[in-house]
């Protein structure tokens, strides 16, 4: 069995899962403290992430993520496992990233008019506010397809004999090609970390206020 992930990225995933289904549901059930000081968690989480991806283990480093489309193609028809992310997988990684950023950054500049908005609709026009709040609904509803397909991509590669998930987990998998270099993830979490007091003693305080009562 050969290490493909650190503890960071397997962490990070699933932080992941939980933070978006935390933004779901307190969005749609109008708990908006929560939704604030989620997003702003999920906030530092993805720009931990991005810091990783400079100075993290092989397989978290963005450059792993750059292949070609005909790369990604011949990924999709082969079952030969990959170190990390395969070329097809690495497409949906990166516009997951875009898409969560645009659902962070239109949400800090989104308002309801009446008693909501994000810490950035004081410094910009109140038309990109109007515009940001449009796409903060309508990017989530690009997302959740993004999601089903992941989904069913997991089935799909677990159907042909590939448990990704239990890759995800374990951090490991058997018969790659190579051994990635890895980081421990701790250096991730502390950085996370550092992003969440910040954020949160920037923006946070008044929602973290409201749901401790």
């Amino acid at each position: 069995m050969t290490k493909v992930w650190d503890g960071f990225i397997r962490g990070f995933h699933w932080l992941l899962v939980l933070a978006i289904v935390v933004l779901y549901v307190t969005g749609e059930e109008g708990y908006l403290e929560a939704h604030f000081v989620t997003g702003y968690l999920l906030l530092a989480l993805m720009l931990a992430r991005v810091v990783w991806g400079v100075i993290g283990s092989d397989t978290a480093k963005f450059s792993a993520l750059l292949h070609s489309p005909i790369s990604a193609l011949k990924a999709i028809r082969s079952n030969e496992s990959e170190v990390g992310h395969n070329p097809a997988g690495s497409y949906m990684v990166l516009l997951f990233f875009v898409l969560i950023f645009i659902q962070l950054l239109s949400g800090l500049m989104s308002t309801d008019d009446i008693l909501v908005e994000g810490p950035l609709v004081a410094y910009v026009p109140s038309s990109w506010s109007e515009i940001a709040s449009d796409l903060h609904h309508e990017n989530f509803e690009i997302l959740l397809i993004a999601i089903t397909l992941h989904v069913l991509a997991i089935i799909v590669y677990r159907i042909k004999g590939k448990n990704l998930v239990k890759t995800l987990l374990t951090g490991k998998e058997q018969g790659v090609a190579a051994t990635p270099k890895m980081r421990s993830g701790k250096l991730a979490y502390i950085i996370f970390v550092l992003f969440s007091i910040a954020i949160l003693g920037a923006w946070g305080v008044q929602p973290l206020q409201a749901l401790l009562g």
